[in-house]
């Protein structure tokens, strides 16, 4: 199928050739009859990528402050390379769908297959969308005007903080899309409405749609027909739907509002505020977020669970029925927003005119229907991407999941090794796709199952999110494919039986954790050090985390197993493999449940007895200052001392003949670990990591989260 991407690196636009996105539970795969292009969303997204690093960084100050302390602490070229692989990414624009529903993932109810809906989903010809994020079309309804459903929440949300009342006066500051729309929302709320713009053909549809204008580009003076407008009272409500660096709009709105007025921003504006224009009328200033409550959280959007209407009565998806309900009952004009029409074929030349200088205001996509191409054809789920290729050696390759790590450290990682890089798979099939053009895969798809039973790939790197690793490792191992998973192997004991059990019947029984640390050139310099002490170890390892949002997926039990099984396993698996012994106790400590901190597992301390006496004890902290670098390792031993900072700086103390041994920059072993995996898959060796130590350092690590969390 096609979709269009944009790419942060350059700006440039491109259609793509896609696979059709799986359904997951939860969603709604529709086929697309009609897009609108966000005009103001998306030629910033344009202009974004069509600018250099320097232009790049001047609108994004917050994310130069985080490029400068990574820099300090993990190397300048690391920080390069992240950066770059940041911007190289393939953007799915769009988010004004209208289709026809062709599948429904589990769990999903109140919409069938054949139903007409809007939705956020992206400018392709097949969509995946959460269900919450849809709602059905009324009869009466064209495509064209439910293409508008989306904008038109966004306007609506807006005025719901507004809360205006039948009878006031409001000035709505820039008269594109969203502010077209908000004008006519207004009206039909019984409102009084003076609209703002430099653009004379803007302002005639606003005259057009019941409100009075004032022309910026003529000279006028908006304060004073502000005034008249509002009878020398000042305005109630001002709805600032401009795109703009300046101050000016919301500075104007303060001077225009009466005592107590409310402005709400629902565009961009310059945000440095005169807090004498506030605090003499007792302002009230709110920012509105895109569609509505539920809008960023992923217990809404991709978990599908809904607000109480009792308590929320306009969610995002509400707002979306009651403008279609406004565009069904004609109180809602969309047909002179309409500037253009376009095939999605015509693409590219859409982005030129939102690019350009031309005048546009609402483009519309069209898309292929039944009839010019078949849903057998739209729901092709494998793209082939290059020829086959010989590998430098017997390993044939298949990724499932290609996200940021897949695609800045794996592949790249695997790629080195001279393998056959055959197909990489992602459920929505962008970052697949793009992964696979970049890396050069022969194919991808979205459809997992197809790589597990592909005769001539010979081992699969899964890369997925956490919950799903266990799962994948048997459906491999029982497919008779060697598995290289990303950590953690399991969330769960039960997961770890199931894996242990499908590893033994396998036939053939390679497996392999992402464990990368224990092959980083210091931590195997360290290694050969402590080979010659034959007596107990202590070693003491600092992880300066970072904080995570509770609402990152990293932090959710269910998909993720919490932040110490999915990052904590690598510590374990470190301190194991120093130590040389089998573990034999575990304790272990959180901070104490306190009001405002709603996650303690993230700052715990736990420590590891192994059997030959030695004892370790890793520090994970999500407290502390993203200035410090993130892990210090220090083993004491015989009278000696190794001290690891950051994979860059090792040095020891009290070792005859060694003092230190530093890097130019950071390696964690990334590179060493996926290439011991296919040594061992070519060789027919032993496995890099064994077997017991892989399932020990799992169990121990879900056993240390289960302490953590007071379940054990």
């Amino acid at each position: 199928m096609k979709q269009i991407l944009q790419n942060l690196k350059n700006g440039a636009t491109e259609l793509a050739d896609i696979p059709c996105p799986a359904v997951q539970r939860g969603q709604l795969l529709i086929r697309t009859r009609q897009t609108l292009v966000s005009a103001g969303t998306e030629r910033m997204l344009v202009e974004f990528g069509k600018g250099n690093l320097i232009e790049k960084a001047r609108q994004q100050p917050d994310k130069v402050r985080m490029v400068v302390e990574k820099a300090k602490t993990d190397g300048l070229m690391p920080t390069l390379e992240s950066v770059r692989n940041k911007l190289d990414q393939a953007l799915p624009m769009g988010y004004c769908n209208v289709g026809t529903v062709v599948e429904t993932g589990g769990g999903v109810t109140g919409f069938a297959a054949g139903d007409r809906v809007a939705s956020n989903g992206k400018h392709a010809e097949a969509v995946a969308v959460p269900v919450n994020l849809c709602a059905k079309v009324p009869d009466g309804v064209s495509d064209e005007e439910a293409a508008f459903t989306v904008l038109g929440a966004i306007a609506l949300q807006g005025i719901r903080l507004a809360q205006p009342t039948l009878g006031e006066t409001v000035v709505v500051t820039g008269l594109g899309l969203i502010g077209l729309l908000a004008v006519q929302l207004l009206k039909a709320q019984g409102c009084r409405v003076l609209g703002l713009d430099f653009d004379p053909q803007k302002l005639a549809l606003a005259r057009q749609f019941g409100a009075e204008v004032v022309d910026l580009s003529a000279g006028e003076d908006p304060l004073a027909v502000a005034a008249a407008f509002s009878r020398g009272r000042g305005v109630d409500a001002v709805l600032i739907t401009a795109a703009t660096k300046s101050n000016e709009p919301v500075s104007q709105a303060a001077k225009m509002c009466r005592k107590r007025g409310r402005i709400v921003l629902v565009g961009v504006a310059g945000l440095e505020l005169s807090r004498a224009d506030f605090f003499e009328k007792e302002l009230t200033f709110q920012v509105s977020c895109s569609y509505g409550p539920g809008r960023y959280d992923p217990n809404y959007e991709e978990r599908g669970f809904d607000y109480p209407v009792g308590f929320v009565r306009w969610t995002e998806q509400r707002n979306f029925e009651a403008v279609l309900d406004m565009l069904a009952e004609g109180r809602l004009d969309v047909g002179p927003l309409i500037s253009h029409r376009f095939t999605i074929d015509e693409a590219e030349r859409a982005y030129e005119l939102v690019g350009g200088s031309a005048p546009s205001l609402g483009i519309l996509l069209r898309y292929p229907t039944e009839q010019e191409k078949p849903e057998a054809e739209l729901r092709r789920n494998t793209v082939v991407l290059n020829a086959p290729r010989p590998a430098a050696g017997k390993a044939v390759l298949a990724f499932v999941g290609a996200g940021n790590y897949a695609t800045a450290v794996l592949i790249p990682a695997f790629k080195a090794t001279g393998a056959r890089l055959k197909t990489v798979a992602s459920a929505g099939g962008v970052s697949g796709a793009h992964a696979g053009r970049k890396f050069g895969f022969e194919e991808t798809t979205t459809d997992t199952d197809s790589v597990f039973a592909d005769a001539d790939i010979n081992a699969v790197v899964i890369s997925t999110r956490h919950n799903v690793h266990a799962r994948q490792v048997c459906q491999a191992l029982e497919s008779g494919k060697p598995v290289f998973v990303e950590k953690p192997l399991a969330l769960t004991l039960d997961e770890l039986a199931r894996i242990e059990a499908a590893y033994a019947t396998a036939s053939q029984p390679l497996l392999m954790v992402g464990f990368n640390r224990r092959f980083a050139p210091q931590v195997a310099k360290m290694k050969a050090l402590l080979a010659g002490l034959h007596e107990p170890k202590a070693l003491v390892m600092t992880v300066n985390a970072g904080a995570i949002p509770p609402e990152h997926w990293t932090q959710n039990l269910e998909t993720s197993g919490g932040r110490i099984i999915g990052e904590g396993c690598h510590f374990v698996d470190l301190l194991r493999h120093l130590a040389g012994a089998p573990i034999a106790n575990v304790q272990a400590m959180a901070f104490g449940r306190v009001s405002g901190m709603p996650i303690t597992e993230d700052k715990a301390s736990f420590t590891l007895g192994f059997a030959d006496g030695s004892i370790g004890t890793v520090h994970y902290l999500a407290n502390g200052h993203k200035g410090v670098p993130k892990e210090r390792l220090e083993v004491f031993c015989g009278g000696r001392i190794l001290r690891l900072d950051n994979f860059r700086k090792l040095e020891g103390f009290g070792w005859p003949g060694f003092a230190k041994l530093n890097l130019w920059r950071q390696d964690k072993g990334q590179a060493a670990c996926a290439a011991a995996f296919v040594q061992a898959l070519e060789g027919g060796g032993e496995p890099p990591i064994p077997f017991d130590e892989l399932i020990e350092v799992s169990r121990v690590t879900i056993e240390i989260a289960g302490i953590l969390r007071g379940a054990a």
